[in-house]
C-alpha cells in the first residue's frame, strides 16, 4: 500500500483529498502546517508528497527543498493557486516532480497519484545500463559515477532511464512526457526542460568521467549520446 503524505492547511480541502485517497487504499498522513510536514518527514518514508505551496507559517517552495532532502525517492506533487509559469519553475527546480494548480478535480488528481506511483514502481525487468563511466542500475535505481552514488530525484532517474534506453536516438518532448510523466498530462513541458537542465548539471559535475550527454534538438526533442560515440569537441 502506497503511503501519501498530504500538507495542506484548508481543514476541508486536507480532509476531503485525505479521505478520498483512504476510501482508494492509500495510508495518509495529514499535516496542516509546513513545520508539521517536515517533522512527518522524519519517521517512515512516504512514497508520495502532496504540498500545497500555500501554508501559514512556512514558504511552500522551502518546505519543498526540506522534503526533497528528507525523501530523495518520494514524488512530490504541487499543489498552488500560483499560476505563474516562473513560480512552477521555481517549485520545479526545488525538487517537485509535478504540480497542479487549484482548484483541482478530485478524479484529476487521483488519475495522477496513480500515474506517478506506476511509474515510481520497480521496473519490469531489471537491467544495468553502461554508458561509459556512467553506470545506471534501473532494477536499484541507483546511478553511479566511477563507482560514487549519484543522488537523483525521481523523475530525474526516470527521465534519464528513459534516454537511456535509446542512447543516440533522437527522442520527442511528446514521447519524454508521456513515459516519464504521463500520456495524459497538460502542464506545460517547461517542466521537461527544467529536469534536462538539472540532470546535466549533476551528470557534468564529476568532473574528468566519461559520461554521456543530453543533447537538446530544437523543435523535436532530446538525445542522449553516449560518451565512447561523442566526438570530442575542439
Amino acid at each position: 500500500m502506497a503511503s501519501v503524505l498530504v500538507v495542506e492547511d484548508d481543514d476541508t480541502i486536507g480532509d476531503v483529498v485525505a479521505s478520498s485517497l483512504r476510501s482508494h487504499g492509500y495510508g495518509v498522513e495529514l499535516a496542516r502546517t509546513g513545520a508539521a510536514a517536515v517533522e512527518a518527514a522524519r519517521g517512515p518514508g512516504f512514497d508520495l508528497v502532496l504540498l500545497d505551496l500555500g501554508l501559514p507559517d512556512l514558504d511552500g517552495v522551502e518546505v519543498c527543498r526540506r522534503l526533497r532532502q528528507r525523501l530523495p525517492a518520494a514524488v512530490i506533487v504541487m499543489l498552488t493557486a500560483r499560476r505563474a509559469e516562473m513560480d512552477v519553475v521555481v517549485g520545479l527546480d526545488a525538487g517537485a516532480d509535478d504540480y497542479l494548480t487549484k482548484p483541482v478535480r478530485l478524479h484529476e488528481l487521483l488519475a495522477r497519484i496513480r500515474a506517478h506511483l506506476r511509474r515510481a514502481g520497480p521496473p519490469v525487468a531489471p537491467a544495468v545500463v553502461q554508458l561509459g563511466d556512467l553506470s545506471l542500475d534501473v532494477g536499484g535505481r541507483r546511478v553511479l559515477v566511477q563507482g560514487r552514488e549519484l543522488a537523483l530525484r525521481s523523475k530525474e532517474f526516470d527521465l534519464l532511464a528513459r534516454l537511456a534506453r535509446e542512447p543516440d536516438t533522437a527522442v520527442s518532448r511528446e514521447t519524454l512526457m508521456a513515459d516519464v510523466w504521463d500520456e495524459h498530462w497538460h502542464g506545460p513541458t517547461r517542466t521537461l526542460d527544467v529536469h534536462v537542465a538539472s540532470l546535466r548539471r549533476r551528470i557534468a559535475s564529476f568532473d574528468g568521467a566519461r559520461v554521456p550527454r543530453i543533447t537538446t534538438l530544437r523543435g523535436h526533442g532530446y538525445r542522449l549520446e553516449h560518451p565512447d560515440r561523442v566526438a570530442p569537441e575542439g
